[in-house]
């Protein structure tokens, strides 16, 4: 059970790649864990969890608020959680970004480890540190960073994954293969959604690929000083689709990267061809790659998003793909532009 590990200032972070959920005992014991979990997923699993003193919320983006925080804090209270105990998220994104932001704000510390359940999650959202919560149609505008002590992977939980949860996490998997491996890409190209929900093996390969990529940017850059911001490839438009039409994320972030590249061919900086196989590849995928929206609701979301620096929206662009860079560009510009690259 040899773990890939990333160091941080304040953190080592063990990354447990292909273990059963009930080697998780090795390391947190039930006496001094607690498990964060969602009733979707405690459905499915809740014999892998017997021995653990359970908190469950309803599952879905709906519920990443201040409320389930609160929630999940008052239970801690009553089971006399203390500094030192650990808290084990298991699920999907949601519920690791909140209880990343839980384990930072009850008792100002407690340990954390992450258990993800999605594609999405163990390629993304239990990678990196980030949590937080949403607020009306502000997509994580309340969060912090905070490393767990290790993600635990157990492929085998993506069994019970929907076929269209497979597809909401494939859009994070092109998403780095677009800004820093075109040799995944290309390997992205040669496989399809079947060949991957079928083959557990080839699962774990991309996942510990994509794991690599992600870790690899946020280790040098955990605080988003630099290339960590490359990471939001599709992201600045993608999260004002995603809560204006409360929509999968990566269905979200696929139509941001479509978005994001027309623009960046409008611009004079990705090659049409270039933008043609990402869409391509998004497509085959399943993903969704246009959609009707209302672009001046779009406008006024990204004008609020957390990227924004004065007047000017950091956006992340592709030169070709497996080469992304940082592009000011003036936040007023944006309302003119996405009648081109979104109609």
């Amino acid at each position: 059970m040899t773990p890939i590990s990333f160091s941080f200032p304040t953190q080592e972070v063990q990354c447990y790649l292909n273990q059963p959920f009930r080697r998780l005992s090795e390391i947190t014991a039930p006496a001094d864990s607690v498990i964060i979990t969602d009733y979707h997923v405690y459905r499915h699993h809740h014999e892998a969890m017997a021995g653990y003193p359970v908190i469950k919320i309803p599952a879905g983006e709906a519920h990443k608020t201040q409320q389930s925080v609160d929630y999940i804090i008052e239970e801690l209270l009553k089971l006399e959680a203390g500094k030192d105990t650990w808290l084990v998220a298991v699920g999907g994104g949601v519920i690791t970004d909140i209880a990343g932001l839980v384990s930072v704000l009850y008792k100002r510390g407690t340990k954390l480890a992450l258990v993800p359940t999605s594609l999405l999650a163990m390629v993304d959202a239990a990678i990196g540190g980030k949590n937080g919560i949403n607020t009306g149609v502000y997509k994580n505008i309340v969060g912090t960073i905070r490393q767990p002590s290790f993600i635990w992977y157990d492929f085998e939980l993506l069994r019970t994954l929907p076929a269209e949860e497979w597809v909401n996490g494939m859009a994070e998997v092109i998403k780095h293969a677009c800004i820093q491996d075109e040799l995944l890409f290309r390997m992205l190209e040669q496989y399809n959604m079947h060949d991957i929900q079928t083959d557990l093996s080839l699962v774990e390969t991309l996942v510990e690929r994509n794991i690599r990529i992600k870790m690899n940017i946020v280790t040098a850059d955990e605080a988003e000083a630099g290339d960590r911001k490359l990471l939001n490839f599709g992201h600045t438009i993608g999260h004002a689709i995603e809560n204006l039409h409360h929509i999968p994320h990566g269905h979200a972030i696929s139509m941001g990267m479509v978005a994001i590249c027309n623009l960046a061919v409008r611009l004079n900086i990705l090659e049409v061809q270039e933008a043609v196989r990402i869409v391509k590849l998004l497509a085959k995928y399943h993903l969704p790659v246009d959609l009707e929206t209302d672009l001046q609701q779009v406008y006024q979301a990204i004008r609020q998003d957390k990227k924004r620096q004065s007047d000017l929206i950091q956006l992340v662009l592709l030169k070709k793909i497996g080469e992304a860079f940082v592009y000011p560009l003036p936040v007023d510009s944006m309302q003119e532009h996405l009648k081109h690259i979104m109609a």
